[in-house]
């Protein structure tokens, strides 16, 4: 009985010691592997940069989808037992840029679109159909001729407005001049001290247009499976504050399979004068002015699948 126990001790002994010594030999052989790959993939790394140093055409996008679907009938434990609703948005970051040696030409474009539904089938006052929230719509167009390497005398055209609800009421159109500097390859930044903001409105007594000075920050990269873009917008009028305003927008997405990831997308803005037409136009509050208007902080995000072309 000891004997088999003794060569049963031995047995397994060996067993574990192969075993052990397999483990071993893979995890060097994987490592070793894992060495030659960040040896090629900084290689290949550098040969991007010298691709993406060369003059010419750089064309890009990528963008959020996010959604859901749903329809209950006689689920009586909710307050609308009988009702389908549904949630559909994009986003869209697109970029051409033409960057040459003596000049540069920036074109990009930012949309955030989403629709709801709700409808309770018990009842006939509300829509069935998908009404729009979300609705951003910003396109620029940034011309520069390189006095240095970071420094360049540029010209701006920037305009933003919504799609689907009240297009061009109001819409904004930036033109200005100045200077653009581009510290390192992917941040853009814009001073025009001579920009003209206008403004198109049906309610020209709110909407005004206005010369100003236009600033941008722009900075868009990607590392690896991660696409990153944020870009600040403001204006900043030299005839009065209360037709200034500025906006945020940043993107995010992550590449899980392909060219499918998760995505997400948030944006902030102030503006004073959309803040007032608002509550006159719309809520009806006849008394307010530029002097009491509540211009609360503007926000949204949008999560869902995102697709990187």
């Amino acid at each position: 009985m000891n004997k088999k126990l003794i060569l049963s001790a031995i047995f397994l002994m060996v067993i574990s010691f192969g075993f052990s010594q397999t483990k071993e030999e893979l995890e060097t052989q994987k490592a070793e592997k894992q060495a030659e790959a960040d040896k090629y993939q900084a290689e290949a790394d550098a040969l991007q940069a010298q691709i993406d140093a060369l003059p010419g055409w750089r064309i890009g996008a990528f963008g959020t989808i996010g959604g859901s679907l749903s329809n209950f009938s006689n689920w009586y434990a909710q307050g609308a037992p009988n009702n389908s609703s549904g949630n559909i948005g994009f986003t869209v970051n697109a970029f051409a840029n033409l960057l040459e040696d003596k000049f540069f030409w920036r074109n990009s474009l930012n949309t955030n679109l989403n629709w709801v539904k709700l409808d309770n089938k018990d009842i006939d006052t509300d829509s069935g159909d998908f009404e729009p929230t979300t609705d951003v719509f910003n396109i620029s167009s940034l011309y520069g001729r390189k006095l240095s390497k970071t420094w360049a005398v540029s010209g701006l055209m920037e305009y933003r407005t919504t799609i689907l609800n009240n297009f061009n009421d109001p819409g904004y159109l930036d033109l200005g001049v100045g200077a653009t500097w581009t510290p390192i390859t992917n941040l853009v930044v814009v001073i025009h001290p001579l920009n003209y903001n206008f403004v198109f409105a049906d309610d020209n007594t709110i909407f005004n247009s206005s010369l100003g000075a236009k600033i941008v920050a722009d900075y868009t990269r990607q590392i690896g499976k991660i696409n990153f873009k944020s870009n600040f917008s403001t204006f900043q009028s030299y005839e009065d504050g209360d037709l200034s305003n500025w906006t945020w927008i940043n993107s995010f997405s992550y590449t899980l399979w392909k060219n499918f990831g998760v995505g997400f997308d948030f944006g902030l803005r102030s503006n004073k004068q959309e803040a007032l037409n608002y509550q006159v136009n719309t809520l009806g509050n006849t008394d307010v002015t530029f002097d009491n208007v509540d211009n609360d902080l503007q926000s949204y995000y949008t999560i869902g699948i995102s697709y990187n072309f």
